[in-house]
């Protein structure tokens, strides 16, 4: 088996991305404080193509190296946008029709093998500080919350790996089951 070369992969350039149909999802990082963990949710967010991600309280925003380091230019084709206050955005993206929905560890929250995300709705992804998770403020204005099971010893993933999990669920779900 021969692994395929870059040129190969059939990849758009980025003025075609942004003109590209996108999964209709944005993400909303709750202060979340690695530039590492938001510069990966860049690269992740690019390759399932989603339509924007809201960089809100702490969480900081391109340009910068750190986030370069690892999004690799996927701040020039993902569109973003920043708050300073998370439930300003959640409150502008429900007057928007987005279905907002918290990834984390809560009552009453739904294991994401059992959500099914339906094709005739817009999702906003909430995910949290990488040590107090989801804001209590903005789970107070969330309308559900996903949880991801878990099995080992740990009581939680990271957020890029959790982000990578949802955005790979969602984008299944939506696009290749649909």
């Amino acid at each position: 088996m021969r692994k395929l070369k870059t040129d190969e992969l059939g990849r758009v350039g980025i003025d075609a991305f942004k003109k590209q149909e996108k999964l209709p999802l944005v993400v909303i990082l709750d202060n979340v404080r690695s530039m590492h963990n938001i510069g990966s949710i860049f690269r992740t967010s690019d390759g399932f193509a989603i339509e924007k991600i809201y960089l809100c309280g702490i969480t900081a925003q391109p340009p910068h190296r750190d986030i370069e380091k690892t999004a690799l230019g996927a701040t020039q084709s993902m569109e973003w946008a920043y708050s300073a206050n998370v439930c300003d955005t959640i409150n502008e993206l429900k007057l928007e029709g987005y279905t907002i929905i918290a990834i984390e560890q809560a009552e009453n929250s739904i294991m994401l093998n059992n959500y099914i995300p339906d094709n005739s709705m817009k999702y906003a992804l909430i995910f949290g500080n990488e040590v107090n998770g989801v804001s209590n403020e903005a789970m107070n204005l969330i309308d559900t919350c996903i949880e991801i099971p878990q099995f080992g010893t740990k009581h939680s993933f990271n957020i890029v790996v959790s982000a990578g999990i949802v955005l790979w669920d969602f984008f299944a779900k939506l696009k290749l089951n649909s």
